[in-house]
């Protein structure tokens, strides 16, 4: 909770004149009871219509203060709290930004979500009644008994008993409300998730009819959080009968002692009236305790969930320069003995993989599902980092590259296309942010999708929806494969990316590629992509069973030889032996 709120540093300045004009308002409400009490002990009681116009009148000025600075308070309030809100999400998204993969494992994208919006919002709202009405009311409180003492230390003394007994159920109230909103805030993470992944693949619900399916279990999701929500708010909601009892009782001792003070001279009717109305003012703002209770039980929560985010290693270390001459101009890459294993795993997905591919090579990977093609692909950029052995790009090991310059020669296409909201050129830009348009059309020309683009209504300033949602899966592959070809990058990595192409599409995809001046490596299923390689890897159980061209492989390998049976037929294998 203190790191957070350290977020408030640059905004001391609005803070402090936010606590001051607080203080402002407190110190006119402590003056009302004992301006009341002279009233009633000089003015009224003694028939003297000029002190009661007096102090009366000093009264309405000082509420004129007290009001005025309300109205500031509120905005130097506001104004801290909000920047302050943008500055923790601002941070919170850099910092999700540099993430490896492995650390996502650590965060679902519903939790990360919430704790960047919901949490958020708990500091913020936090901050802001803390400065406006939060600190008011334990200063009220201090400031009441200390007052009252001032008045009549006799009548004083019972509310020096009563406080201290309040504060310590109210500071253990606090606890045990921490600990019973951070399950809470838990629940939210899973209710997000449940209402992500049903927004996700509605198409796939909709197929499959199950709508009355994910209906109960986003029931059973948001039942269990009413469940720990309603628990949490019954125990908070415990604290203002305890209070006010209490509270109460105080005010009818007040009133006992106060009429027989009175009696035998040891207090006038003014200090009663000014010491009642102490108790009277401390018991509205112990009663807004019970919200307090909630808003930093709930902040104190979100601050921890912040906190694990921030504070979260990364894996991932980046080279702290790049070496002097340290340049990429060619793209021959060299695996040496390289093993790896995703996080917490105990299984290699990649187990001593060692090749080598020579400068504008076209190198295509093919295995079966969970050969480790994807996992291999994705240490090339670093995405994750390598357990065991070195990869060599132009003969520096990839580890001692920046990652920025690293990724930025590299044009990577994933297995799933995924696009952005935007237009269509706003989506060729991530490949190269100040690309002209006619880097853009010689991009998609190569791609195959020019004449698509053509015949849309806006051409490149087409929108398109989140996720690519009103393209086909043909044409978000080739806006993907445009997007890495735009930036003219040293390596090319296709992750069975024209899987929705047609073999035709295909065909003039790969002799555009011909054209750049990239080593290109792709997984792929079709032996239409892989027969015009210069190396084919055939990967089993995260290590190459067999490598070479066509050629070798229908003669030295059954299995390259039952993929290509398979697929075009045993004749047509037996011709091409």
């Amino acid at each position: 909770m203190k790191r957070l709120f350290s977020f408030l540093g640059p905004y001391r300045v609005a803070v402090y004149v936010a606590l001051f004009l607080t203080i402002v308002e407190l110190t006119v409400e402590l003056l009302q009871p004992l301006l009341m009490s002279k009233i009633i002990d000089d003015g009224i009681m003694q028939n003297d219509l000029s002190v009661v116009m007096l102090w009366g009148g000093v009264m309405v000025g000082f509420s004129l203060i007290a009001f005025a600075a309300g109205v500031i308070n509120s905005f130097y309030a506001a104004l801290a709290s909000q920047y302050t809100g943008f500055d923790l999400r601002t941070k919170l998204f850099e910092k999700v930004q540099s993430f490896a993969f492995s650390n996502f494992s650590q965060f679902p994208t519903s939790s990360l979500m919430t704790r960047m919006t919901n949490d958020v919002n708990q500091i913020q709202n936090t901050i802001f009644m803390s400065l406006r009405i939060m600190l008011r009311a334990p200063l009220l409180v201090i400031g009441s008994i200390i007052m009252a003492l001032f008045v009549n230390v006799q009548l004083a003394l019972i509310l020096v008993v009563t406080i201290p007994f309040l504060i310590a159920f109210l500071v253990w109230m606090v606890r045990k409300a921490g600990k019973m909103f951070k399950a809470v805030q838990a629940r939210v993470d899973i209710v997000n998730n449940v209402v992500q992944e049903n927004l996700t693949a509605i198409r796939l619900i909709k197929a499959f009819i199950r709508r009355k399916y994910e209906s109960n279990r986003f029931t059973i999701a948001s039942d269990e959080l009413r469940v720990k929500t309603v628990k949490a708010l019954r125990l908070i909601e415990a604290t203002m009968p305890v209070i006010l009892l209490v509270m109460n009782g105080s005010i009818m001792a007040v009133l006992w002692f106060g009429s027989v003070g009175v009696n035998n001279g040891g207090a006038s009717v003014g200090e009663v009236v000014a010491i009642v109305n102490y108790v009277t003012r401390m018991t509205g703002a112990l009663s807004i305790f019970s919200m307090i209770v909630i808003m930093f039980s709930r902040a104190r929560a979100s601050a921890d969930r912040i906190a694990d985010v921030l504070d979260e290693e990364v894996d991932l270390k980046d080279a702290d320069d790049q070496p002097n001459g340290s340049r990429i101009t060619a793209g021959e890459i060299q695996f040496d003995r390289v093993t790896f294993r995703y996080p917490n795993k105990e299984k290699r997905v990649v187990n001593g993989l060692s090749f080598q591919a020579k400068a504008g090579d076209r190198v295509a990977v093919l295995g079966a599902t969970g050969a480790g093609k994807t996992s291999m692909f994705q240490l090339i950029p670093r995405l994750y980092d390598l357990d065991d052995g070195t990869i060599w790009i132009d003969g520096q090991d990839i580890r001692k590259m920046k990652l920025s310059y690293l990724r930025r020669q590299i044009g990577y296409v994933p297995q799933e296309a995924m696009l952005f909201t935007g237009s269509i050129h706003d989506n060729l830009l991530w490949g190269k942010e100040d690309a002209s348009l006619d880097e853009m059309i010689q991009a998609v020309k190569d791609a195959q999708i020019y004449h698509t683009i053509e015949e849309l209504p806006n051409g490149f300033d087409t929108r398109i929806g989140q996720r690519g949602v009103n393209l086909s899966g043909g044409q978000k592959q080739r806006l993907s494969i445009a997007r890495a070809l735009i930036r003219k990058p040293k390596i090319l990595l296709l992750d069975d990316s024209t899987s929705a192409l047609d073999v035709k599409t295909e065909g003039r995809l790969l002799d555009a590629l011909r054209t750049y001046s990239c080593t290109t490596i792709m997984i792929t299923q079709k032996m239409s992509t892989t027969m015009n390689a210069d190396q084919i890897l055939l990967m089993e159980n995260g290590t190459i069973s067999a490598r070479g061209t066509h050629e070798e492989l229908m003669r030295s390998s059954s299995l390259y030889l039952k993929i290509y049976e398979s697929q075009l037929g045993k004749e047509e294998a037996t011709g091409a032996r």
